[in-house]
């Protein structure tokens, strides 16, 4: 019998108990680990012989950093470039861990819930902090925007305050949605395609498309996590 939902259960890989807690390595941990070597990896081979014209092995590395330099002047202009490096280390970690999860007997660690809230509570805590540090107490602006009337006030303040609140979950709840959806269904056609046998070519066909588009909603996803928090950004660098 099929189990798709059976990908994304997290197991032990290492037992360790260390006081009293349990610090396992699980598969979870070790993809998200793996995505990190990973990445680190390819930006040192990548950009180990800069040249002032660079090479196509060199535009590789460059054209995702390009491509968030480009996200953050759309939506937050000059101010937001100190933060190059954070937008883009969100972006590349959530994409790194969206494609590593496409290959066989892989574990997809953004599709557990739990992992996507933490980082986006920590994206929108970051976010959060940067805004006081700016702004100080006038960051809660943010909430209660001036020129607003009196009697509205009451009314408006709850609402943003429970839509900036909802945001880490909305962030997280978006990626696990499109991941869990995303890999149960190749998980079902491939099922089906193995069970066809010979007879299972024009499925295999089918299920290699899927995979080229599976391929691109796991960019699409990390790009949207990505413009996201640039946007959040936004709010914290200029307010409404």
């Amino acid at each position: 019998m099929i189990q798709p939902l059976q990908q994304f259960i997290v197991k032990p890989i290492l037992n360790l108990y260390l006081f009293g807690m349990n610090l396992s390595l699980t598969n979870s941990a070790l993809f998200m680990v793996l995505s990190v070597v990973c990445l680190a990896l390819f930006f040192f081979c990548t950009l180990r012989q800069r040249t002032l014209i660079p090479s196509m092995v060199q535009s590789s590395a460059e054209f995702p950093l390009v491509m968030i330099s480009n996200m953050i002047e759309e939506t937050n202009g000059p101010a937001g470039q100190p933060f190059l490096s954070f937008i883009a280390s969100i972006f590349l970690f959530v994409l790194m861990g969206n494609v590593l999860g496409l290959f066989p007997f892989a574990f997809t660690f953004t599709s557990q819930i739990i992992i996507n809230f933490s980082l986006a509570l920590f994206i929108v805590s970051v976010i959060t902090v940067v805004g006081f540090v700016k702004h100080g107490l006038k960051f809660l602006r943010l909430f209660c925007p001036p020129g607003v009337p009196l009697f509205v006030a009451p009314i408006l303040i709850p609402i943003e305050l429970i839509s900036y609140i909802a945001r880490p979950l909305s962030l997280a709840i978006r990626l696990f949605a499109n991941m869990v959806a995303g890999h149960s269904m190749l998980k079902i056609f491939a099922y089906f395609t193995v069970s066809l046998g010979v007879f299972g070519i024009l499925p295999l066909a089918v299920n290699m498309g899927l995979i080229a588009f599976e391929l691109l909603i796991a960019f699409l996803q990390a790009y949207v996590f990505a413009m996201l928090s640039c946007i959040y950004l936004n709010d914290a660098l200029e307010l409404h």
